[in-house]
């Protein structure tokens, strides 16, 4: 970039990657949501997304260690107690464990994160490694993928319930949360990059770490539609479910 954009055209291509890179469009997605999947690949689904849901605080705290802002610590804090809770709320973790405990898988076997695919691993530690050691701009820039997460989790929530008889209300209850939780974070997110990305240098910083955390959603799914879909090849030590032992 070698033009300055206006903060309402830093986030019309913010919106862009989105509309373009976003992992709801991912083959595993339709699959997914249109209840193409068995229980043993849904579970594979939830066990794997578990290493990311448990990530997301440590991500947070990472850039929370070396904010020198209290306000802007005040306010990143709140996402922290989102996922591992606070008081009454149990938060979006526990809430995550609901949803593997109603699929029936072992939560111990869960939480371990053993049976995790390798490529999941490694796309979330990138997720983590990157939010430590970018700038605080490219970190809360990546959180944007929230701009686009409703949208998703309404669709889930729609197609799951109505596709799957072994999906029951109460274990969805942690996309209803992030229909509320998701929109609020990235107000504040979305008002501090147009502000703070006041450079061509500093907005084409904030694009590509958009595009990152979308590179690090998308390697996920391929990882399970490699594994459990097409050609089904499920890595050594990596969860295996009971129809296909």
């Amino acid at each position: 970039m070698s033009e300055l954009l206006s903060p309402e055209d830093l986030e019309k291509r913010l919106r862009e990657i989105g509309a373009t890179r976003y992992h709801n469009l991912h083959p595993f997605h339709a699959l997914l949501h249109g209840g193409k999947l068995n229980r043993g690949q849904v579970q594979a689904w939830a066990l794997n997304r578990y290493c990311y849901q448990t990530a997301i605080p440590r991500k947070d705290a990472a850039l929370m260690s070396r904010l020198t802002d209290r306000q802007l610590r005040r306010e990143w804090l709140q996402r922290i107690l989102d996922h591992d809770g606070c008081g009454d709320d149990p938060g979006g973790i526990e809430r995550w464990l609901v949803l593997t405990d109603g699929l029936g898988l072992d939560r111990a076997y869960v939480m371990s994160m053993e049976g995790a695919l390798p490529a999941t691993r490694f796309a979330v530690e990138a997720y983590v490694r990157f939010v430590y050691e970018r700038t605080n701009l490219e970190a809360i820039a990546s959180s944007l993928t929230e701009l686009f997460a409703p949208s998703i989790h309404r669709e889930r929530i729609a197609g799951m319930l109505e596709n799957y008889g072994f999906i029951s209300n109460d274990v969805m209850a942690y996309f209803r949360k992030r229909l509320t939780q998701a929109p609020r974070d990235v107000e504040f997110a979305l008002s501090y990059v147009k502000r703070e990305a006041n450079t061509p240098e500093r907005q084409q910083a904030v694009l590509d770490a958009l595009r990152f955390k979308c590179n690090v959603l998308w390697t996920q799914l391929d990882a399970l539609h490699f594994a459990y879909v097409e050609p089904g090849l499920v890595p050594p030590g990596a969860f295996v479910p009971d129809d296909v032992r």
